[in-house]
């Protein structure tokens, strides 16, 4: 797994299907068995439950929003933070298994959790889904990318939006503006192009940015193909695709793009001296730019990209991350308390204001102009929301459609070649998974 700026991804070793502990490490059940990393930790104590999570920099929003929700349930949050990626896939897995469980985890959306919903490790929170529906706390689209057979399994733990930060300063010397419509972000481009600034940053390094740019431009060029494409009732070889990637592959063409190389932790210290123009990623970067000097509204905005063509409704991808409660929680009645609270208003103010993100329950209110102006207009003009493609399908087809798109931005793959292998592996990983389901 990678995780970056609180955003996980699945490395090239997804869980098996039927099971979690096949193909695991010895050292991850050495890590468990010895308590490294959680251990003994997760022992109840009085007043608090346990957090597994990936991001230890995220430990201080954990305990701020823990302090409201104990107001709520008398639980507090207690993170236990794995540095590694890899090993707390590992380790949770395996401790899920266990009676070491802890009470909460952090965990990925969409297909990586029902895939582990399906060993039966997880708590079903439908009826706590239902409820923050009735409360307006949180919409109905996102209901699927938590559930596995109608079951609700997890909570949003944040929701983000994926944008194209921008320089103020940068776009203002320039005469620019947020663009509208698909001919303004051309011209923008070329002006910057022009002016010796590299107009977007795109990279492959890390391996998950490679979908970056194909989730956008798929989902710009027609939402509603995109939408079937993730599901698997449309085909990567269709001519949506294939414009997709000619975009994308003209873009390289101009020098529009940074290198596949490019280190996206770079990304923020670029935009801020003018080296690139426009940064895509999800809206969790405002932390990063903001740590980097640059205030939001001020010295960084962000717009969604428009449509190729006006006619097409708007859309915007979205990422949540997700809070489960495993089956064999040690306070497991705590756990639940706590994730039926998670998404009071109250509690999420604490919390985005630390992210610098969006909340999944829409009454709540980010005290981040940039991203509070786009979720506003997004309500207002009813953008359509698509989830982000690294969670939309069988953890092995997206790892391997990954690779495809990560050898197409190193010219490993022409663009026809890596749509023809996308396709052929969607056809194999969606049998594959179905065949599971039956």
């Amino acid at each position: 797994m990678r995780s970056t700026g609180g955003t996980t991804e699945q490395s090239s070793h997804p869980i098996r299907r039927r099971t979690v502990l096949a193909g695991l490490g010895a050292g991850a059940a050495a890590a468990l068995a010895g308590g490294c990393a959680r251990g003994d930790s997760t022992a109840s104590i009085p007043g608090t439950t346990s957090l597994a999570n990936d991001n230890a920099t995220w430990d201080a929003g954990y305990v701020a929003a823990g302090r409201e929700l104990k107001k709520l349930t008398g639980y507090a949050l207690r993170p236990l933070s794995n540095p590694n990626p890899t090993a707390y896939t590992q380790v949770t897995q395996i401790s899920l298994q266990t009676t070491k469980a802890t009470d909460l985890i952090k965990w990925q959306s969409g297909y990586n959790l029902k895939q582990l919903a399906r060993t039966g490790s997880l708590s079903d929170l439908t009826g706590l889904w239902d409820a923050y529906e009735r409360k307006g706390w949180v919409t109905r689209s996102l209901r699927d990318a938590m559930s596995y057979r109608g079951a609700v399994y997890g909570m949003p733990l944040y929701q983000s939006y994926y944008v194209l930060f921008y320089n103020t300063e940068l776009f203002d010397k320039h005469g620019l503006r947020a663009p509208e419509t698909w001919e303004e972000l051309l011209h923008n481009a070329e002006v910057l192009k022009k002016s010796g600034v590299t107009p977007f940053v795109a990279t492959q390094s890390g391996n998950w940015p490679a979908y970056e740019w194909f989730e956008e431009l798929v989902s710009k060029v027609d939402p509603v193909f995109y939408a079937d494409l993730i599901a698997g009732r449309a085909r990567y070889t269709d001519p949506q695709a294939h414009k997709a990637m000619q975009i994308w592959q003209d873009f390289m063409k101009k020098g529009w793009m940074t290198p596949a190389d490019f280190d996206q932790n770079n990304g923020p210290a670029a935009l801020k001296t003018g080296k690139v123009g426009m940064f895509l990623h999800g809206s969790w970067q405002s932390q990063g730019l903001a740590a980097a000097g640059m205030k939001p509204g001020e010295g960084f905005d962000a717009f969604v990209l428009p449509p190729v063509d006006s006619s097409t409704k708007r859309s915007v991808i979205t990422e949540a991350g997700v809070l489960a409660v495993p089956e064999k929680a040690v306070s497991h009645d705590a756990a639940m308390a706590n994730a039926g609270n998670w998404l009071n208003p109250s509690v999420q103010r604490v919390w985005t204001d630390f992210l610098q993100d969006g909340s999944a329950n829409p009454q709540a209110v980010t005290s981040n102009p940039v991203l509070a102006r786009l979720r506003k207009r997004a309500l207002r003009e009813h953008w359509t929301e698509l989830p982000r493609y690294g969670q939309s399908g069988p953890p092995n087809l997206m790892q391997g459609n990954t690779d495809d798109l990560g050898a197409f931005m190193t010219q490993a793959m022409s663009s026809d070649a890596t749509l023809r292998s996308m396709a052929s592996r969607a056809s194999k990983e969606w049998a594959a998974w179905n065949k599971d389901e039956s």
